[in-house]
């Protein structure tokens, strides 16, 4: 079965926009001991990093000297938080973190620089959950009662026996 198609919207998602930049700037006076060294770093991971989300997963890119590359696929999404700080609200930004189970503390992918932040996360929800519920049902043999199939009727049942109660113990009352 194809994957869904991703929305346009989501998918011309490339680069950061500029005020990611005005952040980092921020960022590094804030370091003001260390702007020499935070500087270039943070100017250079703005310039360079890409992202790509597509319909196999989120694909991201940066670095010059030290390049690093994440793919990661629906499925391996664990959970997914919206963090911001005083300065990015300011900005209207917002870090989209993408957690997976691989052990880390930390989230495997955190995706800057985007005023679309709701947008990318109600995305990745939809796209988590609906993998996770192919999953479930992939993994239910058919014929199998999962949990929520036996629930209903077991429900009508006790309702039916409580009417029956009912009726008996009207029908012992002594009619006055």
């Amino acid at each position: 079965m194809k994957p869904a198609p991703v929305p346009p919207h989501i998918a011309a998602i490339e680069r950061p926009r500029a005020s990611l930049m005005t952040y980092y700037l921020l960022q590094a006076f804030a370091s003001l001991p260390l702007i020499f060294v935070t500087l270039p770093m943070l100017y250079f991971r703005y310039h360079t990093m890409r992202y790509r989300i597509d319909a196999d997963g989120i694909h991201m890119a940066w670095g010059i000297i030290f390049r690093r590359e994440v793919m990661l696929n629906y499925s391996r999404i664990q959970d997914i938080h919206l963090k911001s700080g005083l300065l990015q609200r300011w900005l209207g930004l917002a870090n989209v973190e993408v957690q997976t189970a691989s052990g880390s503390a930390t989230a495997e992918v955190v995706i800057e620089g985007f005023k679309e932040f709701d947008a990318i996360r109600d995305f990745l929800y939809t796209r988590m959950r609906g993998y996770q519920a192919k999953k479930t049902a992939a993994a239910t043999p058919k014929g199998a009662n999962v949990p929520g199939d036996e629930a209903v009727p077991l429900l009508l049942s006790i309702r039916d026996e409580l009417r029956r109660t009912r009726e008996l113990l009207e029908s012992r009352k002594p009619n006055v």
